[in-house]
């Protein structure tokens, strides 16, 4: 059983959960920019939420698979199509063998997930199939995905269903990103400190799996911009001599010589990751036990949405499917209602 990569689109790179506990000997923990859409990925193949799967940014590529196969798409609203047949992401779909899976551009969000039911069965490296592109580690070959690729799907032992959310998931789209101040905002005036909030920060286009840069607003360090290297983790703020913040992502390294002025929380930092070049945002000072309660909030709330995953109809659509899609978004007058026949012409738009 395999998947082949016809077109890539970029950073199209094998992930999954990560590396976890290797940071202290300089191993990066790489995985997902997005866990949470990842996650729900899997769920919806019936995988396990850390199974391996294809990560992308802004566009996905083409694909096809040797054996029917179940998948998902998830991370923001994209157009998905089979044999020119546009689907919906967010839920599974089937692929058969000789039908092309189109993965165009995503929509108000950057980082993409294509899960596949039994997962992306690559070599571990080191514990995990995550690529970290910088050092060349795990995936395939420890680089992004290109025409020609062959990846090897492992066994799909779930049952054989496809899976929709039984209602929208949580989101806090607009809200601002929670930080928690540190361990070096000591380096920085109190006046300093006061622009985190009370500013605007701008996403860059300087932006890859390991870092991104802020724009809006320089941040001084009153006592240099120099450290002894010490420890950083994904979410870390670093503030370098060009007083631009920069915020370490999933492929960061494991220390750092600037000054780390806070650091975006857990639950916070895949919608920083979302966010589009351009997009205007604040951030909003929390406890690190605020923060503490914010992150097991998150993973309840997450544990509970992939647990209410339930199976959708397939075959000829029934009323009580299209009733369940909210097809109209608003009430009209008896003039404007489309015939039913219309939406079953057009699939399962």
């Amino acid at each position: 059983m395999s998947l082949e990569v016809l077109t890539a689109g970029p950073m199209l790179t094998v992930q999954d959960g990560g590396r976890k506990g290797l940071r202290r000997f300089g191993v990066s923990t790489a995985g997902p920019m997005d866990g949470p859409a990842m996650a729900l990925a899997n769920a919806l193949c019936g995988n396990a939420p850390e199974a391996a799967a294809l990560e992308f940014a802004g566009m996905g590529g083409s694909f096809s698979a040797s054996c029917p196969v179940r998948f998902a798409v998830t991370g923001g609203d994209c157009d998905i199509r089979i044999a020119e047949r546009r689907i919906l992401p967010g839920e599974s779909h089937r692929l058969n063998p000789g039908e092309t899976l189109k993965v165009g551009a995503m929509k108000d969000a950057v980082w993409g997930y294509i899960a596949f039911a039994g997962g992306i069965s690559v070599p571990l490296a080191l514990g995990s199939r995550a690529t970290h592109l910088r050092s060349g580690l795990g995936g395939l070959d420890g680089r992004a995905l290109r025409a020609g690729d062959i990846l090897p799907l492992g066994k799909d032992e779930a049952a054989d269903r496809c899976l929709r959310p039984a209602s929208p998931l949580p989101s806090a789209v607009g809200s601002p990103i929670r930080i928690v101040l540190g361990p070096q905002d000591d380096y920085f005036d109190a006046e300093v400190i006061a622009r985190l909030t009370e500013t605007e920060f701008t996403v860059t286009p300087q932006r890859d799996r390991m870092a991104m840069v802020l724009g809006g607003a320089e941040l001084p360090a009153a006592r240099g911009h120099d450290i002894v290297s010490d420890a950083t983790v994904p979410g870390s703020i670093q503030v370098p001599g060009s007083r631009q913040p920069i915020v370490l992502m999933a492929e960061s390294q494991t220390t750092g010589g600037y000054p780390k002025i806070a650091t975006v929380i857990s639950a916070d930092l895949p919608r920083l990751a979302q966010l589009p070049v351009g997009t205007r945002f604040r951030f909003a000072v929390v406890s690190r036990d605020e923060g503490e309660i914010v992150w097991l909030a998150h993973a309840k709330a997450l544990r509970a949405a992939l647990a209410d995953l339930q199976a959708k109809p397939e075959g000829l659509l029934q009323s009580e499917y299209l009733l369940s899609c909210n097809l109209i978004g608003g009430v009209v007058g008896p003039e404007k209602i489309v015939p039913v026949a219309s939406f079953v012409g057009r699939g399962a738009e």
